[in-house]
């Protein structure tokens, strides 16, 4: 019983680490050039560290902010 149970665990963990690996290497969207927000040229050094980026620095914080308070019911 034990060793089936091992094996079981084994194989969850194996999924789940597949599972992982697939979202964190998924493929991103291309950077924009302007903030989807305000229309700001978004700098070539955020455009080249964060993959898919589509809001300048402001605008994202503003953002997280909002998200971070957010409560679905």
């Amino acid at each position: 019983m034990s060793k089936e149970l091992d094996c079981v665990l084994d194989c969850a963990a194996e999924l789940l680490a597949q599972r992982i690996a697939a979202h964190v290497n998924r493929p991103v969207g291309v950077s924009a050039f302007e903030c989807e927000v305000c229309g700001r040229a978004i700098p070539e050094e955020r455009r080249m560290i964060i993959a898919g980026v589509t809001r300048c620095t402001p605008c994202q914080d503003v953002f997280e902010l909002k998200i971070k308070h957010y409560r679905s019911v």
